[in-house]
């Protein structure tokens, strides 16, 4: 009963209901990526008549966090290639890193010098800082 009402209600946490009764009757299953997300796409690439392009989307495998969409099919999703990368030998450059989960709030997350939520304590002023004040 949990899963039900979850998948009717919750966006965040897969898919709902609503999605999985469209992807079933209107969704081409064109690939997956390593993190087990599957991409969609409208029945034998058909036109939507109020876009005026085929309709694309991904049901991501737990929970629902756009980083999470590789560069190669996120360019598929957006439109800016035709072809999937499950059709095409798609290597990631060199630059482009493996997902990393949004650290905001946790332990792990990014605290630069002088934060006052980093380790340590906060450099005193060295005295080179002069404030504004209007009409100067």
């Amino acid at each position: 009963m949990k899963q039900f009402l979850l998948k009717f209600f919750t966006w965040w946490n897969g898919q709902t209901f609503g999605t999985q009764l469209w992807t079933w009757r209107f969704g081409e299953l064109v690939g997956q990526d390593a993190e087990g997300n599957r991409y969609f796409r409208t029945r034998g690439g058909k036109i939507d008549p109020t876009l005026g392009f085929e309709r694309r989307w991904v049901v991501y495998n737990g929970y629902a966090e756009a980083s999470r969409v590789p560069p190669g099919w996120h360019g598929w999703l957006h439109h800016t290639v035709d072809t999937p990368p499950t059709e095409t030998t798609y290597q990631p450059r060199e630059w482009q890193k493996p997902h990393q989960p949004n650290l905001t709030g946790t332990a792990a997350a990014y605290r630069p010098s002088g934060s006052t939520l980093a380790s340590g304590r906060r450099p005193k002023a060295t005295g080179d800082y002069q404030a504004w004040t209007p009409g100067q």
